[in-house]
Parts: C-alpha cells; sequence; structure tokens
C-alpha cells in the first residue's frame, strides 16, 4: 500500500471516530471554561472567544479583576463596541497596591459587576479576566462565584482566567485549559510589547 492510500485509510477511519463523537455531543447549552497556568495566553484566549461572540452577533461581558493601573489593546479596542459592556475595575497586580484591603474592596466591588453580567439573559458570553488571582488571594469566596455560576441563564457562557484556579472551580467547569510556560521573552530581557502582552 503506498504513503498516499494509507493516509487516506488512516483519514478514514478518524473521520469516522471524529463523526461519531460529534453525533452523541447533541446538548446545547452554556460551558464554564477556566484558562488557567503560569503561561501566557489565558486572557488572550479569552479575548479570541470575544471576537468569535460577536462574530455571531452575540452581547458580551467583560470584567477585568486585578488589572486596571495600564491600558491594553483589548479594552482600546472591545470597549469602544456596543455589543460589548466592558469593566476595568482592579487597582493593578497585587505587588504594586501592596494594600490588601484595597484589594479586597476593588476585587468585590468588580465581583457584583460580574454577578449582574451573569444574571442578564442578553449576555451571551461573559469573561472574568484575572478572576482566579483573586481567589487565590482570598479576596473573594469561591462558594459565591460558584452560587452566581450555577444561577446564570442556560445559554450563558463564562469564561474564567488567571494562574492557581482552585480546585472547586476546576470540578465545575466544563473545560480547562492549563497554559504551560515553556520560554517568555520576559527572562531575556524583553520588555512587555503592545499587541502582545498589553
Amino acid at each position: 500500500m503506498s504513503e498516499t492510500e494509507k493516509h487516506k485509510s488512516r483519514m478514514q477511519r478518524k473521520k469516522a471516530v471524529v463523526d461519531a463523537a460529534i453525533a452523541r455531543a447533541d446538548e446545547i447549552r452554556g460551558i464554564v471554561l477556566v484558562l488557567t497556568g503560569n503561561g501566557k495566553g489565558k486572557s488572550s484566549s479569552a479575548f479570541g472567544m470575544v471576537a468569535r461572540a460577536l462574530g455571531h452577533d452575540q452581547q458580551v461581558g467583560v470584567v477585568q479583576f486585578i488589572k486596571g493601573a495600564f491600558s491594553t489593546g483589548e479594552e482600546a479596542f472591545f470597549r469602544r463596541l456596543p455589543a460589548v459592556r466592558y469593566h476595568v475595575m482592579g487597582e493593578g497586580f497585587t505587588w504594586e497596591t501592596q494594600d490588601r484591603e484595597r484589594d479586597v474592596q476593588a476585587a468585590q466591588a468588580a465581583f457584583a459587576t460580574a454577578c449582574e453580567l451573569m444574571r442578564d439573559p442578553a449576555i451571551n458570553l461573559v469573561v472574568l479576566d484575572e478572576l482566579n488571582i483573586a481567589l487565590k488571594y482570598r479576596y473573594l469566596e469561591i462558594d459565591a462565584l460558584i452560587a452566581a455560576l450555577q444561577a446564570r441563564p442556560a445559554h450563558q457562557n463564562v469564561v474564567i482566567t488567571g494562574r492557581g484556579a482552585p480546585a472547586e472551580l476546576i470540578e465545575l467547569a466544563d473545560t480547562v485549559t492549563e497554559m504551560g510556560d515553556v520560554k517568555h521573552a520576559f527572562r531575556a530581557g524583553v520588555a512587555a510589547q503592545p499587541g502582545i502582552e498589553l
């Protein structure tokens, strides 16, 4: 059998497996996605999903926890679109603020806004950017988040980003991706780049 014939045979078998899996996936509902890990790309992936949702004429809500001390490209772009409700509610990285009480207050205000978005049936996608950091430092209670996620409209998708996702959130989530850190330009002395990190 030639390499071409072997390839065709493998792809036919693979297609049968994939088609069967697609046929079994017949439930339609919103899901919870968690993007975590030490590697780059968690927020970038979430904002890629924002672009996809907008491409389907969906309404989107974004709440950025922690971030807020500097402007980012995603904020500059998505904030001007009427289909996106964009809230930057952090006060900056925790090692910069060095004020736990202020960080807790900012996280709680951001969570209140997130809950409003998660109660709104007009919103198809909610992005809770860097929420895992607020959970890690116990600025917020995981039980309150789980209750809000379980009470949201059935069609609504929620994406939660940030390092150190707690086990309870990973258990509840439908899809979890852990970004691995293999190599990063910052460690070689390269500054954060507009359009890449900002």
